[in-house]
């Protein structure tokens, strides 16, 4: 078991994980090394308001190669970047709007716009916005991105 308390943001979060091997004769999932139940609580520091989540899963990691400290770590690190690419998305690309819906199209899409993001990211744009609207007025310089 593993436990993190971190307070910022007007906010009070807490989060717990329990890991085990005792199930491991009993799944048939394939690699899998451990089990874990995670438990997050948060406190919104004005109104005291609380939400309470607990999340299970398996992992593939032994507990040689992850202590439950790493996998807190992992699964919070996930989010960040899962947060991090979809607030993009919807933001900079108003993704949620598209009227893109037929066939592989929207996957196309999510494609091209996920290669832009990485392009940008890769050549030092912190801000996708403002990184898309510098190749906007320079255009030439759009294929010397992607090395033409």
């Amino acid at each position: 078991m593993h436990e993190t308390v971190d307070k910022g943001h007007g906010r009070l979060e807490i989060r717990r994980i329990w890991t085990s091997t005792e199930l491991n004769d009993y799944l048939e999932f394939p690699c899998h090394q451990q089990v874990m139940r995670i438990e997050r609580i948060t406190e919104i520091l004005k109104s005291g308001k609380q939400r309470h989540e607990v999340v299970f899963g398996i992992t593939s990691l032994s507990p040689e190669q992850a202590s439950p400290e790493r996998l807190l770590e992992l699964n919070r690190g996930h989010w960040s970047i899962e947060n991090s690419l979809h607030y993009v998305r919807d933001t900079t690309f108003d993704e949620d709007r598209s009227q893109i819906r037929t066939k592989t199209a929207p996957q196309v899409m999510a494609t091209l716009r996920n290669l832009t993001i990485s392009l940008l990211r890769l050549n030092s744009f912190t801000n996708i916005a403002s990184g898309l609207r510098h190749f906007a007025a320079h255009q030439c310089l759009t294929l010397a991105l992607i090395g033409l």
